[in-house]
């Protein structure tokens, strides 16, 4: 699948990210929000009710990306990560009374020795729920938990040239939608009118797609 930007991109956000841990003295970044999980990976997907996290620490060279073990093979396909770098945890953490994913993903964590030092969490992410921080602190004992407040916002303002480029296509296929617009709308227009062809011939760009092979979740 052709991705958004390239490798370099992504390793490029993850170095300001990193920089900016460093100056605030945090060993290990845990990032719950979806935009922002997706900045800095590359991973595009929703999640609302199943936890996924980007892990960005300062001894890795790239992030780790976990979530649920349904949505492995969408970040195998749009994370720039290879393999080794993500993890799926199986549906007996789903929304269970005996388990919660941050259990999983605090494994993943004594796994890569980054249950340590100074971890910040985005503590406002509205993907970041009280359940999930008892779980991270219950596991992470010999770590401190810190709010990362808004870090990966605030690395996320500065845009690239790739970023501006979007931005500027963007820009135009919304002029050109909305002059469409301006110049069809009338008195007593009603909604079932259809889109003059102008409108019709905007249309996404396709991306290539790619196989899926399904993996047992690790």
């Amino acid at each position: 699948m052709n991705k958004p930007f390239d490798i370099g991109e992504y390793r490029t956000r993850v170095q300001k990210t990193k920089d900016r841990m460093a100056d605030a003295g945090f060993d290990t970044l845990l990032c719950a929000d979806t935009a922002n999980i997706n900045y800095l990976t590359g991973y595009d997907g929703w999640s609302f009710y199943t936890p996924q996290v980007a892990v960005v620490a300062l001894e890795l060279d790239d992030p780790l990306c976990i979530v649920r073990g349904i949505d492995y093979g969408g970040a195998r396909v749009t994370a720039f990560m290879d393999e080794s770098h993500l993890y799926g945890y199986p549906d007996d953490y789903v929304q269970s009374t005996e388990r919660h994913p941050w259990d999983f993903i605090v494994g993943v964590l004594k796994e890569r020795g980054l249950d340590r030092g100074r971890i910040a969490v985005e503590k406002d992410s509205y993907f970041y729920t009280a359940a999930s921080h008892e779980a991270l602190t219950k596991g992470v004992e010999r770590a401190e938990t810190v709010d990362a407040g808004h870090l990966v916002n605030w690395v996320r303002v500065i845009k690239s040239p790739q970023e501006i480029a979007y931005m500027s296509d963007a820009a135009k296929l919304v002029e050109k939608t909305m002059q469409a617009a301006y110049d069809t709308i009338a008195p007593a227009s009603v909604n079932a009118t259809p889109p003059p062809p102008s409108i019709m011939r905007i249309t996404p760009a396709r991306r290539n797609s790619a196989a899926i092979t399904p993996r047992s979740c690790r």
